[in-house]
């Protein structure tokens, strides 16, 4: 009798297997305390053992930056990431897997909303104390958090609907500009908008509305495209959508009560990361809740054949506008935040480069996926950052990336993937040995 190989075509490496029966049983707050003991960790002896290893600093971005700069340092960054990320996250995790598989079966007996908070308290600590180390890490997280936000957005238009958009800058670009307007003339003594109107510590209570107002403008920036665009079929959207970030571009360049080619800057400091964090959550919970619901799905339907759900009565007209609108929503209000974290935007920041990152990341990521749009934004916005000392290489790498990414997983790497909650926060099982 001959033995199946286990490395065949449609068959993982019995490697991979072993690993899966390994590890099949760690839940993920068994993982999240694992990564929160490992950031503590790094916390107290980080520096010492970045020195150990003769490594000039603790690693921002483990220890690939480092690398990148001078690559003698590459097996002690290697091994700075190993002990102190993977092999304490693997350890920790599989140690307090029995324990939190028993407070798991029992909380999803409970409300869904507790354990999903209490997982979400232990992810926050983990980015705070991992960001405390530096405020490029605290800035880098940030950016990407905002970025998930954009590529959700822009994957409700380009997975969902099944339409190809080119407008997320513009829209990101009104959000940004209208929630910047509103907090300097109110809350900044500048030389555009004059003295401040109210004082600073009214400021926190009114960013949240300011933040809102961007995504209002945005959204009605959207309209604008949605009501000619969506009389046509085809191509059309994409033309349009591209002529419009142009225009937006060219705009804010001549409005001068804004700052102009120049920029608007001056921006107070609140875009903090619980804030950031805070808003990521919601913008995740709302639209994976839209997806998901009645409107959710006649987009899919509309996406996979528009006459034929016009005959199962879906007004397609609507659906789609909608779904335009609200997600130039939330780009706005993500470039709001992205605004206030920067605390500097011109035009030139919302141009081709800007749309080109984001389309990137939702179709690096996967289409018509919540896990992919997180997957993309995260996997893209730190490779970027970790390819930084490459400068001009930095732009050959990752568009040769995404090009094997198109060719062997055309649709992405997580797509058509259903974000439910209650899978996540489940105990886990050891998988059954293969035979």
């Amino acid at each position: 009798m001959v033995e199946k190989n286990s490395a065949s075509p449609g068959n993982p490496p019995k490697r991979f297997l072993r690993l899966r029966q390994f590890l099949g049983d760690v839940p993920l707050l068994a993982w999240l305390f694992g990564g929160l003991i490992s950031v503590l960790i790094e916390q107290q002896v980080g520096e010492r053992l970045a020195n150990l290893l003769g490594l000039p600093k603790i690693p921002v971005l483990f220890g690939f930056m480092l690398a990148m700069k001078e690559p003698l340092l590459l097996p002690g960054a290697l091994a700075y990431v190993l002990v102190l990320y993977i092999l304490t996250i693997v350890l920790i995790g599989k140690i307090t897997a029995r324990p939190f598989n028993l407070m798991a079966a029992k909380m999803i007996q409970w409300p869904i909303a507790i354990p999903v908070i209490l997982h979400l308290v232990v992810l926050y600590a983990i980015m705070h104390f991992w960001a405390d180390i530096s405020l490029y890490r605290e800035l880098t997280l940030k950016l990407t958090l905002i970025a998930i936000m954009l590529t959700l957005s822009l994957n409700i238009i380009n997975g969902y609907m099944g339409e190809f958009s080119c407008s997320h800058p513009g829209f990101m670009s009104l959000g940004a500009y209208g929630a910047s307007a509103v907090m300097v003339l109110f809350f900044v003594n500048d030389r555009l908008f004059g003295d401040a109107i109210l004082p600073e510590v009214l400021g926190p209570f009114l960013f949240p509305l300011a933040l809102i107002l961007g995504g209002i403008v945005a959204a009605l920036g959207a309209l604008l495209i949605a009501i000619p665009s969506f009389k046509t079929r085809g191509d059309y959207l994409a033309i349009i959508s591209l002529a419009f970030m142009f225009i937006v571009k060219s705009l804010f360049e001549n409005l001068q009560f804004l700052g102009g080619a120049r920029g608007l800057k001056g921006q107070p400091d609140l875009a903090n990361l619980p804030t950031v964090f805070i808003w990521l959550v919601i913008c995740v919970w709302v639209i994976n809740n839209f997806v998901r619901s009645t409107m959710g799905k006649a987009l899919n339907a509309v996406r996979d054949d528009e006459l034929a759900a016009e005959a199962m009565t879906v007004n397609t007209r609507r659906t789609k506008m909608v779904a335009f609108l609200f997600a130039a929503f939330w780009a706005g209000v993500a470039g709001g935040l992205f605004a206030h974290t920067v605390r500097f935007i011109n035009p030139n920041t919302f141009g081709v480069q800007r749309l080109a990152e984001i389309l990137a990341m939702v179709y690096f990521g996967g289409l018509n996926s919540v896990y992919g749009s997180i997957v993309g934004a995260v996997s893209l916005n730190l490779l970027g950052e970790m390819l930084r000392p490459l400068a001009l290489f930095k732009w050959i790498i990752i568009p040769l990336l995404l090009i094997l990414i198109m060719i062997y997983r055309p649709t992405g790497l997580v797509a058509f993937k259903e974000f439910d909650v209650r899978k996540l926060i489940q105990p886990k099982r050891k998988p059954e040995k293969e035979v």
